[in-house]
């Protein structure tokens, strides 16, 4: 598959770190609907940051749906090798367990810098020709992914509408 063929292919998700427990569960659904649905159109490889928050249930919910669908690809592209620093022990264990069942992981720089979670962003969404987001404000970092694949005639598809 050529590097356009593997984009044309390629979803990324963006969201925010905060999900209230009132709405998990719809957003669960809702996640794992759009998921689906992005599947049966042909997408195979899946995105994420492994972030807390929405990056984190989006890897969870690729990869429960491997079960259905082998054929679906985790990759994930992470800012840098310290991601999980001042994280909970729970975080960090199922950060770890996500990434041994990623089917790839890359790494944005090796060292925490000012812009490595900007490089991480934008390398989600300049390698895919979807993204799936949890979007409920207009300021901070997925409102920027948002915009920047918006500007980069991505499909966005918001499950928070």
């Amino acid at each position: 598959m050529t590097n356009f063929e593997i984009k044309k292919h390629t979803c990324c998700f963006s969201g925010h770190r905060k999900i209230s427990k009132s709405e998990i569960l719809n957003v669960k659904q809702r996640l794992s609907e759009a998921i689906i649905s992005a599947i049966k159109d042909g997408y195979c490889f899946f995105g994420t940051g492994g972030a807390l928050g929405f990056d984190t249930l989006a890897a969870q919910t690729v990869l429960d749906l491997k079960k259905n669908y082998p054929n679906i690809r985790l990759i994930l592209v992470l800012p840098c090798l310290s991601q999980t620093r001042n994280w909970k022990a729970a975080d960090i264990s199922e950060y770890e367990r996500i990434k041994k069942k990623a089917d790839k992981v890359v790494y944005i720089s090796k060292e925490y810098t000012r812009d490595c979670m900007f490089k991480r962003n934008r390398h989600l969404v300049d390698n895919s020709s979807l993204c799936i987001c949890y979007l409920k404000e207009q300021s901070g970092g997925t409102a920027y992914t948002v915009k920047y694949a918006i500007a980069h005639d991505l499909n966005v598809h918001n499950i928070v509408l």
